[in-house]
């Protein structure tokens, strides 16, 4: 009997090729396409033998195979779908004989992508993505996790906690664990932790994905406006948390991160109880923070119990998450002791304050996904604590960060970057969007050393000769940066 064949319409973004790979595990056959593919989540589709291609092409959304000349004979064979050459796929020509069984459209099909309109064409079944999540991850239990940063981490290691507490989740997050082998699985028990993303549900479905998630329980873990590309103003941001707050029932409850004004703001329209946490004036309160290049060390108290906590994890905003997940597995029964000892083994998410390497010269090199003036602001300012020298901040925005309604978010975040180097942005189809000669000005009203490179190579070459060995690099960002820290960092492999 054939398998089922699923196929995913923007395979590459990090929520979707998690569930492709679960699909996978599933049983199913499972194909997808994009226009990008980066690491490392093409690096992870390939690992995990995904068939995937670059482009959308109607032609090769069913039960598709590269067409019979020479070695090529098989799908199995030839790979077509595996390539690591160019971070993409390998554009073979394929024949097709079977539509798919589903279809799962991400963000980046809009209604005249040419799969979208073979799929609605030929009555395929289809869902997005969040459809996908709801349809079959959600649990009795479910537990989101909330926040414009924050969630992903939270996410990841609340599944990492329950798992190892033997509470067996279903769970998804849009990263990649340097613990946990899937990003997206269900262990068959009764809880789901699930990334709750504010971000739009399709491109003709604005209500954040959250919404669909149906949380009994809910941690909120910082919110400052973002994606002003679906909420145009602050006000309108809020009121999606505002919502997915007032869902929450009774009998369950919301773990809430009250040094946030933004928070404090949303919480009142909760019928759910709501525990607190923050620096004072809350039920539990994280301090005696230390870090280092290591990880760092807090402690929690709550109700005059004091709790010492260690993590591998590296910034002071670290401590924030870990109490949030702390606080939700404590209140569903999870001793203490238990929930410390997986802590200190969870070693977190890839591109979240990631050390890649060092240059030629000895800096150590970091990547993160702050693709947002707030994020990297908390990024650099953690560096600045740990490093003694310079911080050399290479930043690329997201969409949303990049419309003329957000650059007032940018003044003053970059202060503890010694250095602030604007990268040749990934173009982008987003009317209105800046490039990076305005973002650079932009930057530079209210910081005094500001460069913009167009050439990668320049960057690159600049990188390796000018930061020293007590400095520090970190690139942030939501694309790859074109391979520039895999080449950055490769030269000191040269060097040993």
């Amino acid at each position: 009997m054939d398998k089922k064949h699923i196929h995913f319409i923007g395979i590459c973004g990090v929520g979707m090729s998690a569930l492709a790979i679960l699909w996978q595990k599933k049983g199913w056959k499972v194909t997808g396409s994009d226009v990008g593919f980066y690491p490392p989540v093409s690096t992870h589709l390939t690992e995990h033998q995904i068939a995937y291609y670059p482009g959308w092409h109607s032609e090769k959304i069913g039960n598709c195979h590269p067409r019979e000349n020479g070695d090529l004979k098989n799908e199995q064979d030839s790979r077509w779908n595996l390539s690591s050459r160019s971070g993409g796929g390998n554009d073979k020509e394929m024949i097709c004989s079977k539509k798919p069984d589903l279809v799962v459209v991400g963000n980046v099909a809009g209604s005249e992508n040419p799969e979208l309109k073979y799929v609605l064409e030929n009555n395929i079944p289809h869902v997005s993505y969040p459809e996908l999540i709801s349809q079959n991850l959600i649990k009795e239990n479910s537990i989101v996790c909330a926040g414009t940063y924050g969630k992903t981490t939270t996410a990841a290691m609340l599944a990492f906690v329950l798992k190892e507490a033997n509470l067996s989740p279903a769970y998804m997050f849009g990263g990649i664990s340097n613990s946990l082998p899937l990003s997206a699985d269900d262990l068959g028990g009764d809880y789901s932790v699930i990334e709750g993303d504010e971000y739009k549900t399709s491109r003709d479905d604005l209500r954040a994905k959250f919404f669909s998630y149906r949380p009994t329980h809910l941690l909120l873990t910082g919110i400052k406006w973002d994606h002003a590309d679906v909420y145009p103003t602050g006000e309108s941001y809020l009121d999606a948390f505002k919502k997915l707050v007032a869902m929450v029932p009774k009998n369950g409850f919301i773990v809430a991160n009250i040094d946030e004004d933004n928070i404090k703001k949303i919480i009142s329209s909760a019928v759910a109880p709501v525990v607190t946490y923050g620096h004072e004036n809350s039920n539990y309160i994280y301090e005696d923070i230390t870090q280092s290049k290591n990880g760092i060390g807090f402690t929690i108290e709550n109700v005059g119990e004091v709790y010492n906590l260690t993590s591998p994890m590296l910034g002071d905003f670290t401590a924030k998450n870990i109490c949030g997940v702390f606080i939700i597995a404590k209140e569903l029964g999870v001793e203490p002791d238990r929930i410390i000892e997986a802590i200190k083994k969870f070693k977190g998410i890839k591109r979240r304050l990631e050390k890649r390497g060092a240059t030629i010269n000895g800096t150590d090199v970091y990547d993160d996904i702050a693709h947002s003036p707030a994020k990297a602001k908390a990024i650099l300012t953690n560096l600045k604590n740990i490093y003694s020298g310079k911080v050399f901040a290479i930043f690329e925005p997201n969409t949303g960060n990049r419309q003329k309604e957000s650059l007032p978010d940018y003044d003053h975040q970059f202060s503890d970057a010694t250095e602030i180097i604007i990268p040749r942005l990934t173009k982008v189809k987003t009317p209105g969007s800046i490039e990076g000669e305005t973002l650079t000005k932009v930057i530079a009203k209210t910081h005094g050393n500001v460069k913009y490179f167009e050439k990668d190579e320049e960057l690159i070459n600049y990188l390796k000769h000018t930061p020293q060995t007590n400095d520090a690099i970190v690139f942030m960002g939501s694309h790859s940066f074109r391979g520039m820290i895999e080449t950055l960092c490769h030269s000191e492999r040269s060097k040993a």
